[in-house]
């Protein structure tokens, strides 16, 4: 069985590994330290024609005509449609979207998208749509469960927050693949740790087909209709049905990917929209993945440095030192798999699964810290939670969202990914020489979308000409989305904005400081742009 790629979320690479790499996506760490997630659309609002229900639970509404600008007739009916928002989750409205399954015949069958929404405390300018990242990252959760962290005290009072489930994702005509005891049973695998390179692809290639024709037997059609493109023209009309006249967006990570694609695709209609912890477009799959290679290993070197400045550090010797005692503490796992206290088996996927979601926030390295410990004295119990964190595993043993499947249906149609077994070995050499600690870890991922049913269907690298300023965040120290990601995006996009964040962990919206909280909100609120290539 496939291991779980998904990290819940961090972000490596679209491949899928046989240590199961996690998603491009902000990880929850609202479970581990303060919050986590993201925000996203805002825009000038017009007024659109409504109708409340006597108890003020429903509210219908429709497009407001100068929103919906010029669209193709066979797509207007879903521009037009009425949209009922009924009160939900206590302080929210919440409504079903219908979208077509394929924009290239719209009118063969439509899918649903879930939306949540939280109004404005005060007077309105428009709508903030959220994207959390991912892919496979839920929208109407991160709204739900974070709405305190993901947005300002003064974007909530300027805009109504929305956030949405992509589809295939959660609530949103979902991708489905494992039930959660299989789910459980693929996280507990392991691969015999001396298999030659060639043992090791015959198993994930079996496993890849088999998880492959699983997904296609319980997802059906919809399964070859999830890639961001076909994302993105929902936004439109998402947009349009909060009568937004142009799209306003805060997305994260995957996010980033999911925004400049909407602005290539609709620049006109593209307002203000900020991209934090960018993913180049530009890049193939296989150059993501090198790229966040290099990214962990500095980050765990990071790590490292500072927690041994702290006296209950299990690290000794020098840095270099303490990465190799990393290292011999991942390759033991792999020898001999671990137990933990309720009696599951940890192997070193689940084991780095773990390892790595903290090291997207310098705030959790304590945490992780007290996981290593833990297992260097045989309990690798605290690393299990990390990772059921990663996979969104709820301690009854289900799983919260299928944001796992989610991440392997929309990759597997973003990029082509090389399954040649000569290709894909002298990939893993370049992986191990960029991160001695993670690089062997993250290869192979070809093997995951060779057998899907459905080819890539990726859109051109955006340049989005004639697009309002779209501002793109980096953070120096990001291990899940490069620093030089963030500028390549920016040079990329023709209305590009750079911003940097100097500091560690993935994206900076939120985690930051006030420096990047108020320019972000600046523009956002007042429309100011910063300047290219201003630093917090």
């Amino acid at each position: 069985m496939t291991q779980d790629p998904s990290l819940t979320r961090p972000g490596i690479a679209p491949g899928i590994s046989p240590v199961s790499p996690p998603a491009r996506r902000r990880p929850p760490f609202a479970l581990l330290a303060g919050a986590a997630v993201v925000l996203g659309l805002a825009g000038c609002t017009l007024s659109s024609p409504a109708e409340t229900s006597a108890d003020g639970s429903v509210s219908v509404e429709t497009a407001d005509p100068a929103a919906i600008g010029d669209v193709p007739e066979n797509l207007r009916s879903f521009y037009e449609q009425e949209v009922r928002w009924e009160d939900c989750e206590e302080e929210f409205s919440c409504a079903t979207i219908e979208v077509p399954l394929d924009y290239a015949d719209p009118g063969r069958a439509s899918i649903d998208i879930s939306a949540i929404r939280a109004d404005a405390t005060g007077d309105a300018q428009g709508t903030l749509l959220v994207n959390p990242g991912g892919p496979g990252g839920s929208g109407v959760a991160i709204v739900r469960d974070s709405l305190d962290y993901v947005a300002s005290e003064r974007l909530r009072e300027d805009y109504d927050i929305l956030g949405f489930d992509p589809r295939g994702v959660g609530r949103s005509t979902p991708v489905r693949c494992y039930d959660a005891a299989e789910q459980d049973a693929a996280r507990q695998e392991s691969y015999p740790a001396d298999a030659s390179d060639d043992e090791l692809l015959a198993l994930l290639s079996a496993d890849a087909k088999e998880f492959a024709d699983l997904c296609a037997e319980r997802t059906g059609e919809v399964l070859g209709h999830v890639d961001t493109g076909s994302a993105a023209r929902d936004m439109d009309i998402l947009r349009a049905l909060v009568s937004d006249p142009k799209l306003t967006y805060l997305g994260f990570s995957y996010g980033t990917q999911l925004g400049a694609t909407y602005a290539g695709l609709f620049p006109g209609r593209a307002g203000r929209l900020v991209l934090d912890g960018a993913i180049d477009p530009s890049l193939s799959n296989e150059e993501i993945t090198l790229g966040q290679a290099d990214g962990f290993e500095k980050a765990v070197r990071a790590y490292v440095a500072d927690c041994q400045q702290r006296a209950e550090c299990p690290y000794s010797g020098s840095v270099d030192d303490g990465v190799r005692q990393i290292q011999e503490l991942f390759s033991a796992v792999e020898r001999e798999p671990m137990t933990a206290d309720d009696g599951r088996l940890v192997p070193v996927s689940t084991f780095v699964q773990g390892f790595i979601l903290p090291l997207y926030d310098n705030g959790n390295w304590p945490t992780l810290t007290q996981a290593v410990t833990d297992a260097l004295e045989g309990d690798p119990s605290a690393m299990l939670y990390l990772a059921d964190l990663s996979a969104e595993r709820r301690p009854d043993g289900t799983y919260a969202s299928n944001s796992t499947a989610a991440f392997l249906a929309v990759s597997c149609l973003d990029y082509p990914m090389t399954s040649d077994p000569a290709q894909m070995k002298a990939d893993e050499q370049r992986l191990i020489e960029a991160s001695p600690t993670f690089g062997r870890f993250l290869a192979f991922g070809g093997v995951t979308c060779a057998p899907w049913r459905s080819p890539p269907v990726a859109e051109p690298a955006p340049t989005a000409p004639g697009a309002d300023p779209i501002l793109v965040i980096g953070t120096t120290g990001d291990p899940a989305t490069p620093y030089a990601w963030s500028t390549a995006l920016a040079d990329q996009l023709e209305s590009g904005v750079h911003v940097t964040w100097e500091g560690e962990g993935h994206t900076a919206y939120g985690r930051s400081n006030d420096c990047i909280l108020d320019l972000v909100d600046d523009y956002f609120i007042d429309g100011t742009v910063p300047a290219d290539g201003a630093r917090c």
